[in-house]
């Protein structure tokens, strides 16, 4: 299973900032990867990969170890499967084309789309 932990850390000011709270985090148990988007003047998004859930107390101690707060703190289990759906869905709908292998806008009245047909321009003569 693979959990995103997401952390808004206030008082961060620079990439030295970045780097104490980058460190801390990396410490904690069951800590895979940190990534850091710094927002001078308001809550950075400290996002926190790992395989299971971590202790939310380890990382608030972390972080204020590291000299900051922690403002908001969201988890989100087994992330990489709805990443994937997501992406699913949205390889989908790009892909409803008129090539043949996805579905096309229906042109009847129902909302079920209807299967994509393939046409060609016989007027273009193939490539050489």
């Amino acid at each position: 299973m693979s959990t995103v932990t997401t952390l808004g850390v206030t008082g961060m000011t620079c990439g030295n900032c970045v780097a104490h709270v980058t460190k801390d985090l990396e410490a904690v148990a069951g800590v895979e990867n940190v990534s850091v988007e710094l927002r001078v003047g308001g809550a950075s998004e400290v996002t926190v990969f790992s395989d299971d859930p971590l202790d939310e107390a380890a990382l608030r101690e972390a972080v204020d170890e590291a000299g900051y707060e922690v403002a908001s703190l969201e988890v989100q289990e087994d992330a990489l499967a709805a990443q994937y759906a997501e992406q699913a869905a949205e390889k989908q709908e790009a892909h409803s084309c008129a090539c043949g292998c996805g579905t096309a806008p229906s042109t009847s009245t129902g909302d079920d789309p209807a299967p994509a047909t393939k046409t060609y321009d016989l007027q273009v003569p193939p490539r050489a």
